[in-house]
């Protein structure tokens, strides 16, 4: 990667990092740093502002800034319950946000994420320089293969986009858990581990494992869907087809068994009315969340075997079930894990809570946008273009 694009890549990080220290993080010479901040200012990526007087002699030290009229990415995200649009910039401040409930119908949910997003092309034009769509699902390319609980299937998400263009590759999709992941190791609870191991609890646990805020996708950009490991109980057929996944001890369906009510026709909104009910303290509530939270507690111990990450988040529903029932999750994790695994990766509450999916998006957007290829795009746009 050029320096320019890794001088652009720290302001993305940290807007208004002072240059010199971004030469410092970046082991480039003053001289290097001068020479990649000026042709970054010449190109519209970034303006260059004087920080205050500190009392030294020489030039006045300046600080990096994404330019006002510099790139923005469009994100979305669809959830269980809701679609989510927004338009942001460089350093990740949003400038324009929408979010709708929905009632699960792909074309209805297609169309009206469609049209938000030509608004934002619309106001935005050729700043735009990178789409990307998270969807609750299997995602495979373009396509949302498989989202049982939308009862989708094979939902074709470049249509979103009609300006996309395949040999470009500035439109990513990607699964809801794993760009919550992503959120939450660049801008949230683990920013700044090392090796980070995010689940996101809805429709079951996804989630992903990630390296220095990369989340590792596997052979297929599959990887994550941990609600598919065989943690649950063996009897139970999943809806993926397989027998015993976690999913089976976790999502809604689960909860309404331990309670004897007959399966939810909205196993998200179920679950969520039971975490309701157990932060109200019914006893019945908490004792099947306490059930959930164990098994919760014990695939964590056994990914964490596994994987060794520094430190692990827990977001979507995950945060409201710690929040009710942490010490059961929390005590069948200490029990699962390897002795010599001393102190414990803690084990984290999520921090950016429903906004993570659309978050991530907005950073695998840049991570397009940021590229070699991506800046050669911005530097040859046509302003005029609309």
């Amino acid at each position: 990667m050029s320096w320019q694009a890794l001088l652009l890549a720290a302001v993305h990080d940290t807007p208004g990092i002072a240059r010199a220290a971004a030469a410092r993080q970046l082991g480039m010479s003053s001289g290097l740093a001068t020479e990649a901040t000026a042709r970054l200012v010449s190109a519209g990526l970034l303006a260059e502002r004087p920080l205050p007087p500190a009392g030294h002699r020489g030039r006045p030290p300046t600080s990096l800034h994404p330019h006002p009229r510099g790139p923005v990415v469009a994100a979305a995200a669809i959830s269980h319950e809701t679609w989510r649009v927004a338009a942001v910039q460089l350093g990740g401040t949003t400038l324009t946000a929408t979010v709708r409930p929905h009632g699960r119908d792909q074309r209805g949910v297609l169309q009206a994420v469609g049209a938000e997003l030509e608004m934002i092309h619309r106001r935005f034009g050729p700043r735009i320089q990178a789409v990307a769509v998270a969807a609750p699902g299997t995602v495979v390319g373009s396509t949302l293969v498989h989202a049982p609980n939308l009862g989708w299937h094979h939902a074709d998400l470049s249509v979103l986009w009609p300006h996309y263009d395949p040999g470009q590759g500035r439109l990513a999709a990607g699964n809801d858990a794993t760009f919550a992941a992503v959120a939450e190791a660049r801008r949230g609870a683990a920013a700044g581990a090392g090796a980070a191991l995010h689940l996101y609890l809805d429709a079951g646990v996804g989630g992903a494992m990630l390296n220095g805020g990369r989340a590792v996708l596997g052979a297929h950009g599959t990887a994550g869907e941990f609600g598919h490991m065989p943690f649950g109980d063996p009897g139970l057929r999943c809806a993926c087809g397989a027998m015993g996944c976690w999913n089976t001890s976790l999502n809604g369906y689960a909860v309404a068994r331990l309670l004897g009510d007959p399966p939810p026709s909205d196993e998200v909104g179920y679950l969520r009315g039971v975490l309701a009910a157990g932060r109200a303290g019914q006893p019945g509530a908490l004792a099947a969340l306490g059930q959930v939270a164990r098994s919760l507690g014990r695939g964590t111990a056994g990914l964490v075997n596994a994987l060794d990450p520094h430190v692990v988040t827990i977001g979507g529903l995950g945060r409201d079930l710690l929040e009710v029932a942490g010490g059961a999750a929390g005590q069948a994790y200490l029990a699962g894990l390897m002795s010599f695994r001393t102190p414990a990766p803690p084990v984290i509450p999520a921090r950016l809570g429903d906004e993570a999916p659309l978050v991530g998006a907005a950073e695998k957007a840049f991570s397009l946008a940021l590229s070699e290829e991506g800046l050669k795009n911005w530097i040859t746009r046509d302003p005029g273009e609309g």
